[in-house]
């Protein structure tokens, strides 16, 4: 044992134990009570592909929407249209979480449920009923919503209508619907998020800011996602200060896809292009804290003769909209290395890189590295000095349950037991930490595969990918584990 693993964890005693959930992945009713479609509606399961294949996964033409559109059945590969239907389980699925003693609960809300176009001027008042009623029964059972205004789940209209987020219109719609949800939810909800793993538009530019691009044809697709970018940064900054005008005890976040990136080795090429890989990963986690861009990004839209529409209003705008914390997910650490051309490489479902050796893989060839969070935790405070929150983490498993209907999950035990434990020596090592809440706590369909198989929760709903099953729920080994958590502010793990 040396020095680092001899720290005990220890979490302050206000500390925000959860899971999380989104909208798009767990609600199911996609064409119910007036929701229009959404861009998450129209992505299918690919069994076909090879899961490590990140590029495939995340492809789709104009040509595979409209044939989602013309899909009907409520079984076959659409998923995220039936989730694991907690529209009409919620209240079931509070009293499990209650049952573990959840202190908080992040959800999302599906723009699409409150304006089905994004262009309506009134919001649809079942969507608006819906959400009323799942945070009066959060708050009836003390779990504290957390609550994300944009999480992969935008109007799929804004993309026939718009070309998503690259048209600047997209910034007004979104304030539409922002501030409907301040002004209805703001006595419910004090902790907010603007955009879910903004920074992940250059990795599934679609499912991210709705940008399609067969709609860009002739032009350069960097700058397209960069201009789209902008315009939800800018549109981020402007719902922080509305919140702060209309909801002054409410806080918000920003979040980012946490992609710790380590260097090979010694040599100073891998040390740079770390470097690189760990800034590009931080930049819009920049620009939320600090109200500008870093400078080196806009001498590299120079040097490559990139043209970001930036004026002197959104630069002013995105200086007084900076968050009161910020939060992001972690499940996997990367290594650059300057002949990775060379090298094995491994994927997952955020981005892919050099295999650490030191590191074992999921099945879904993810690199579990419990020690990385804790890296991160510190370098992301040491830098921004704002509180953090960690809304995501967890192990996709393929499960089924056993003879007795107990699913054994000892191995998510294992993987939740050793980040849990690295949470607490960060905060020894003088992070504040406001919160944790793990990916997916009862089962819901992958966002990257839109499958149920890759599941993440402690509870087990009974589903397969193609919506067999009953949809009912059982507590899996897990349960109790985080249940004992929970009740011992993190002494037992």
């Amino acid at each position: 044992m040396n020095a680092l693993d001899e720290l005990q964890p220890v979490f302050p005693e206000d500390f925000l134990w959860g899971g999380a959930l989104a909208a798009n992945q767990c609600e199911g009713a996609w064409n119910e009570d007036g929701k229009g479609p959404s861009v998450a509606d129209v992505t299918r399961h690919k069994p076909e592909i090879d899961p490590r294949d990140y590029r495939a996964g995340h492809a789709i033409t104009m040509a595979d929407i409209r044939a989602a559109l013309e899909w009907t059945d409520y079984k076959g590969p659409y998923a995220k249209r039936r989730g694991n239907d907690f529209y009409h389980r919620y209240r079931e699925d509070l009293d499990l979480m209650a049952e573990m003693g959840f202190k908080t609960l992040r959800v999302s809300i599906q723009w699409s449920r409150l304006f089905p176009t994004g262009e309506e001027d009134e919001p649809n008042a079942a969507g608006v009923r819906f959400y009323h009623d799942l945070f009066q029964a959060m708050r009836e059972r003390s779990i504290e919503p957390l609550v994300t205004l944009h999480h992969y789940e935008q109007p799929l209209a804004t993309v026939f209508n718009h070309r998503g987020w690259y048209d600047r219109t997209m910034v007004d719609m979104f304030m539409r619907f922002a501030e409907v949800c301040f002004r209805e939810y703001g006595d419910e909800v004090k902790l907010w998020l603007t955009f879910n793993e903004v920074d992940s538009i250059f990795r599934h530019p679609f499912t991210t800011a709705g940008l399609l691009a067969e709609q860009f044809e002739g032009m350069n697709l960097e700058e397209v996602c960069y201009q789209a970018l902008h315009h939800q940064l800018l549109a981020s900054a402007r719902a922080t200060r509305l919140l702060h005008e209309l909801v002054p005890d409410a806080r918000m976040g920003c979040m980012l896809t946490k992609l710790l990136h380590y260097p090979l080795t010694a040599h100073p090429q891998d040390q740079l292009l770390a470097q690189r890989a760990n800034r590009d990963n931080e930049m819009a986690a920049d620009v939320h804290v600090r109200g500008e861009y870093p400078r080196w990004v806009e001498r590299d839209w120079a040097r490559k003769g990139l043209r970001i529409d930036v004026t002197a209003q959104d630069r002013a705008e995105l200086a007084v909209g900076t968050v009161d914390f910020l939060s992001f997910s972690y499940y996997m650490s990367l290594v650059s290395a300057r002949d990775e051309g060379e090298r094995e490489r491994v994927s997952g479902n955020l981005s892919s890189g050099v295999k650490n050796p030191y590191l074992e893989v999921s099945e879904w060839n993810w690199q579990i590295d419990p020690e990385g969070l804790r890296y991160s935790l510190v370098s992301l405070y040491d830098k921004y000095r704002l509180p953090l929150f960690i809304v995501e983490n967890g192990v996709g498993i393929r499960e089924t349950p056993g003879p007795d209907g107990v699913v054994r999950d000892e191995a998510r035990i294992d993987y939740l037991r050793r980040h849990i434990r690295e949470l607490g020596r960060a905060i020894d090592d003088g992070v504040e930490l406001m919160g944790y809440t793990p990916w997916g706590c009862v089962d819901l369909v992958s966002m990257s595969t839109s499958e149920m198989s890759k599941r993440y929760g402690f509870v087990y709903v009974d589903a397969d990918d193609e919506g067999n099953g009953t949809y009912d729920r059982a507590r899996k080994q897990s349960f109790d584990w985080y249940r004992r958590v929970i009740a011992s502010n993190g002494r037992e793990l």
